[in-house]
């Protein structure tokens, strides 16, 4: 099985995280979007701060590789106000991807409505530009139960509010690959939890985030129907490697 195609190829550190300079941030940043182009990765997903340039950048090579960003990025906490703000920049600046992390705290709080209102603002506002939206649910801070109902709302949230076609565009995707567990837990896709997903999701897309640690979980998770993977170690992927760190 390819799985270039699936591939969106991932760095969302920003240098204090990483310990390095916003100059060796960069050089990271294009180093991943490089290895995208000579590789045929789907997309490169990366910090709001870098999608101009990079866009610019991939027009320049003639590449198809596609440009993704998170909202939200990474806790979810921030307002609709915030995320909708956040949004239209990276939509201004050449994103064709947006991913939001949706307000899991304020969800497993009884807090619905509003994210429900975050969901159908932020998912009117992509599709409204051609944009392809997701929702990242962070399955690590989750029960079955809630990733279960998280999905499920999810999907009848889009197909109360969007056409049947726009569907396959709106994406429930399990995590950011930066939430802290505990004892050594996943904090990242798990087969268990996108199956949970996959199951409850109707006509949404799935997109697996975070814990693909070899090129047959890849494969597996695709064969699940998994229609995007994020990853930090897309190479690895590519090369038959099993990755020991990295997101």
């Amino acid at each position: 099985m390819n799985i270039t195609a699936f591939l969106d190829s991932t760095y969302l550190k920003t240098p204090s995280q990483a310990g390095i300079s916003e100059e060796e941030t960069r050089q990271k940043v294009y180093r991943l979007t490089d290895e995208a182009i000579q590789n045929g990765f789907y997309e490169v997903m990366i910090r709001p701060d870098f999608v101009k340039e990079i866009k610019d950048y991939l027009v320049s090579k003639g590449s198809a590789v596609k440009v993704g960003t998170v909202m939200g990025f990474h806790e979810g906490t921030a307002s609709t106000a915030e995320k909708l703000v956040e949004a239209e920049k990276a939509i201004t600046d050449g994103a064709d991807e947006l991913d939001f992390v949706i307000n899991y705290e304020a969800y497993k709080a009884g807090q619905k409505d509003l994210v429900k209102n975050e969901f159908v603002s932020g998912t009117k506002l992509s599709v409204d530009n051609g944009k392809v939206v997701k929702w990242i649910i962070e399955i690590a801070a989750l029960t079955d139960e809630q990733i279960v109902a998280i999905t499920k709302d999810i999907r009848e949230w889009a197909e109360a509010n969007f056409e049947e076609n726009q569907l396959p565009d709106i994406f429930v995707k399990s995590s950011t690959g930066f939430y802290l567990t505990e004892d050594g837990k996943p904090n990242g896709a798990t087969f268990e939890g996108i199956e949970l997903m996959i199951q409850n999701a109707g006509k949404l897309s799935v997109k697996a985030a975070g814990g693909v640690k070899s090129p047959e979980d890849a494969q597996k998770m695709i064969s699940m129907g998994v229609k995007r993977i994020g990853t930090s170690s897309a190479l690895s992927l590519v090369s038959d490697q099993e990755i020991k760190d990295g997101y």
